[in-house]
């Protein structure tokens, strides 16, 4: 770090809670090792880090973090883009890298109802296709990609965001064929195709109380059929005052409570205003930008800096009185410069999500984060 960041840092130190302060952190403590007790720290990888041409990036990632999460290469329209046309190499390599560092390895992730070709779902003449037909390409992408990589994949995220914020199914191109029962069909492929495999459901805004009653339906539904589910993946797309940590809180009681693994996946912290109070991560939403939602295009002010690292102590509180029950906190990108709010909800915006600035710095939120974990003396 620069003498100019370090004073920064040391300034914003004196404005923060007592409970994001502390000694100063010792040299070389990382958060995979001040963390090492308590759960995995990940980060997702995009393939400007995984090729090196992100090398400050890719140098931080093997420093930091001992669990890795494919931004976008072994989602369906990728990995799968044309009818038994596999593209394997990016994924591979993402596999390789996680090997040669020693990481815990995820798969994200096998059925989603975005960025899934419309070809999956559309019969020879471009009408819907049939149930039986939907179910044969699922169970057929889902062997497919299980039977190459096996046991070199730590975690496999099954199924992604099938939930409505109110707890209902969603209505997608999954459910509207096959019907609801889909998440109970791919959880089923997923165990047969690999019986020793670690299975998660992923969703966001599992801190709204509707949403995660509708979670908790649907876990126990899948476990009164015999179907194991291992971990349920809580996305943590933040902002600096939602979700309350109460409910945040309550989630991990209330999936703990069902003999689940907790996951804190996709971590990140907006700064920026929300449009219109939204507060989802269903990549199909846009807004107009606008000046009063883009107000720190060139540096995030000293103020916003103590009130993210502020978040980011308060949440990490939470996850550490949940040790017991959290078997991994991955954050949704590596720098504030690659993350994708940047352009969500709002395109061409400047946010400041994560705790690595753009220049590969860490940021007073950095330092709270280690701080929590109790490594430093």
């Amino acid at each position: 770090m620069t003498n100019k960041f370090l004073l920064l840092s040391a300034a914003l130190l004196l404005l923060l809670p007592a409970h994001a302060q502390g000694p100063v952190q010792k040299e070389g403590t990382t958060l995979k090792e001040a963390y090492k007790d308590k759960f995995l720290i990940g980060t997702a990888l995009d393939r400007w880090v995984i090729s090196g041409r992100d090398s400050l990036s890719l140098a931080l990632v093997k420093q930091q973090f001992n669990a890795i999460s494919p931004g976008n290469d072994m989602k369906w329209e990728r990995i799968h883009p044309k009818p038994g046309v596999y593209n394997f190499e990016p994924a591979d390599r993402y596999v390789e890298f996680g090997e040669e560092n020693g990481m815990n390895i995820l798969c994200h992730v096998l059925i989603w109802h975005s960025q899934t070709p419309a070809w999956v779902f559309q019969d020879a003449s471009g009408g819907p296709a049939s149930r039986d037909t939907l179910l044969r390409r699922m169970k057929d992408h889902i062997f497919t990609i299980m039977g190459r990589y096996g046991d070199r994949i730590d975690f496999w995220d099954v199924v992604n965001e099938a939930l409505n914020d109110d707890g209902t199914i969603r209505d997608n191109n999954w459910s509207g064929i096959i019907g609801k029962d889909y998440v109970e069909k791919a959880f089923g492929f997923a165990r047969d195709a690999a019986p020793d495999a670690y299975l998660i459901y992923n969703d966001y805004s599992l801190a709204n109380p509707k949403k995660r009653d509708g979670a908790v339906r649907l876990i126990k539904d899948l476990q009164s059929k015999g179907i194991r589910v291992d971990a349920i993946g809580m996305q943590g797309h933040y902002s600096l005052d939602d979700p309350s940590l109460d409910d945040l809180e309550a989630s991990i009681n209330a999936f703990a409570s069902l003999g689940v693994e907790v996951l804190i996946t996709e971590l990140d912290i907006s700064v920026l205003p929300s449009p219109w109070n939204y507060r989802g991560a269903d990549i199909r939403t846009n807004f107009e930008l606008r000046e009063k939602l883009n107000p720190y295009k060139d540096s995030l002010p000293d103020s916003m800096q103590v009130r993210l690292a502020d978040r980011y102590a308060d949440l990490f509180d939470v996850f550490v009185r949940h040790s017991d029950q959290i078997g991994r906190v991955t954050f949704w990108g590596v720098t504030d410069r690659g993350s994708w709010k940047n352009n969500f909800p709002v395109r061409g915006r400047t946010d400041y999500p994560l705790l690595f600035d753009r220049n590969h710095r860490p940021k007073p939120a950095y330092d709270a984060v280690i701080r929590v974990a109790g490594g430093t003396e």
